[in-house]
């Protein structure tokens, strides 16, 4: 399990300007998707904001696919109409994800990046396993790899003629590591974006298109903090991101931000990227390369 949440449960930043967008990238935007068409599922918030912002900040037209309205409409307001859609999209219905990428060739004559980036965690509550709820398992698998499929498929449709494309899809340091501290759905869900991408990667490759995976390490999402909410209903909300940013990851000084996965995303979609295939992007400042002795620390000498 996640370390920190072990030694906060056993007993005894994101900058805004703009419409709430993060200006930490570089003064000179380097337009490193200029030309380029993306949709993003969960786009928005999270993760999927941070990324409309920077796709679009490089250049891109993007189309924001959720199930959050309101805040999908005011990103895409806030991000400007040449340069934004939003498009209600429910990720486990396949025929809105199809109608999302028809819309951004609609648009734009189009498609070069597919960002498979919504997910849930569904009921966080952490029982025995014989006590696990197989009906929230279902709903889990439904968003976070059924939908991921649905949006890898619907990418590869348009793509594949094309002979071109970049399919980025977002699992978890949950899907490298098993028991840390989320329910089996959420943890299998994450690994099996994974399984997917490596089963696909290869055929994809053959007509030119590219698929990837992120595997982003606990960041302060609306998601995660109302998992830790569930998790710690004691503690502050500034107390319990502090847990997250401090003490569920392994890096001292610099804090994982949504941003850094957006950068990671960046990269994955661009052509720098152009023989990046079939890979999982672990953003974890080395966690998951990390396993501490069950023993205590050695006297200092």
């Amino acid at each position: 399990m996640f370390r920190g949440l072990q030694r906060v449960l056993r007993p005894g930043s994101l900058g805004v300007v703009n419409g709430g967008f993060s200006s930490s990238s570089s003064a000179v935007d380097s337009q490193r998707l200029a030309g380029k068409v993306a949709v993003i599922t969960g786009g928005a918030s999270g993760i999927g904001k941070a990324t409309a912002a920077e796709f679009v900040r490089n250049g891109a037209r993007v189309i924001i696919a959720d199930v959050q309205d309101d805040l999908g409409r005011a990103v895409a307001a806030d991000l400007g109409p040449d340069a934004a859609r939003y498009a209600h999209c429910d990720v486990t219905d396949e025929a809105q994800v199809a109608a999302a990428v028809d819309l951004a060739v609609q648009l734009h004559g189009r498609l070069d990046v597919m960002f498979n980036n919504a997910g849930i965690g569904g009921d966080m509550a952490l029982p025995a396993l014989g006590a696990t709820d197989l009906a929230n398992f279902d709903r889990v698998m439904a968003v976070n790899i059924r939908g991921v499929l649905a949006g890898v498929k619907h990418a590869a449709r348009v793509m594949v003629p094309r002979r071109a494309g970049s399919i980025i899809c977002t699992a978890s340091t949950t899907a490298v590591l098993g028991d840390m501290a989320a329910p089996p759905g959420y943890c299998v869900s994450k690994a099996a974006v994974l399984g997917l991408v490596r089963a696909v990667a290869a055929e994809m490759a053959r007509s030119g298109v590219r698929v990837n995976a992120i595997s982003p390490h606990i960041i302060p999402t609306p998601l995660a903090m109302a998992t830790m909410a569930q998790w710690l209903p004691e503690k502050s909300a500034e107390e319990r991101r502090r847990i997250v940013e401090r003490d569920m990851n392994e890096m001292v000084g610099p804090v994982l931000e949504a941003e850094d996965i957006a950068r990671a995303a960046l990269y994955l979609a661009s052509d720098e990227a152009k023989y990046v295939n079939g890979h999982n992007l672990v953003v974890d400042g080395g966690y998951t390369v990390n396993k501490a002795l069950n023993m205590a620390a050695p006297a200092a000498r």
